[in-house]
């Protein structure tokens, strides 16, 4: 008689301990998700040799952006997300950022790439002021009309002092950067990047580019690291 009495209560105990450990297992899986936030970390690092790259080229912790100048997105990226993390890691030392082009949307990808190489080459010192001025010429409505054109770029350019408009205008008629425009393709396959901005710190890319916790914890974990 007390064996059939104690079993139901036996079983509830059972049960609650069960729940309880799933409870907790979700709490673990769901803290580590919110300190990674990450969707993919490689062995490696994306290359930043020969890249453009903004910041202490000794500072401990690289970010990369994987980007393209006909995207939305990016933009809004490099106007909402960038001058905080500039603000907070690349102007402290602790960071240095480069960008690799992505060619997503075609012959405008590759003309607006080829022509940020080539104002590179010419200029170092001017290619982060003309990379802002790109993306600010993206129209911000009817995003798939196409305003990359050699004319709209060399306005652009002509807005940026230490550019050469008549050097770049020769650049882009015999794709004299096309090397390096693949050399970033090559990197945008080995990574497997699929959508623009995407974001690495170090060698871990981070699941959503505008989650700008998730770009910081990345960073101060990587930092501990070294």
């Amino acid at each position: 008689m007390m064996k059939s009495k104690n079993s139901p209560f036996k079983f509830v105990v059972i049960i609650t301990l069960v729940v309880v450990a799933l409870i907790v297992a979700l709490v673990v899986i769901n803290n580590n998700n919110s300190e990674s936030n990450v969707g993919k970390t490689f062995d490696k690092q994306p290359s930043i040799e020969g890249q453009p790259t903004l910041g202490d080229p000794d500072a401990p912790v690289t970010v990369v952006e994987f980007g393209d100048f006909k995207c939305p997105s990016c933009k809004a990226w490099g106007e909402n997300v960038f001058p905080q993390l500039v603000s907070d890691y690349v102007n402290t030392g602790k960071v240095k950022f480069s960008f690799i082009n992505v060619l997503f949307h075609g012959e405008e990808s590759k003309l607006a790439s080829l022509a940020a190489e080539s104002v590179y080459k010419q200029n170092p010192d001017a290619y982060w002021e003309f990379h802002k001025a790109l993306f600010k010429a993206q129209p911000s409505a009817n995003h798939d009309s196409s305003w990359v054109t050699t004319k709209k770029i060399l306005e652009v350019a002509s807005g940026v002092s230490g550019i050469d408009t008549d050097k770049l205008k020769s650049a882009l008629e015999s794709n004299s950067e096309m090397d390096e425009v693949n050399r970033d393709t090559e990197m945008v396959t080995d990574f497997e990047v699929q959508l623009t901005p995407t974001i690495m710190v170090n060698g871990t890319m981070i699941e959503d580019p505008f989650d700008y916790d998730a770009i910081k914890k990345a960073i101060e974990n990587a930092l501990e690291e070294n």
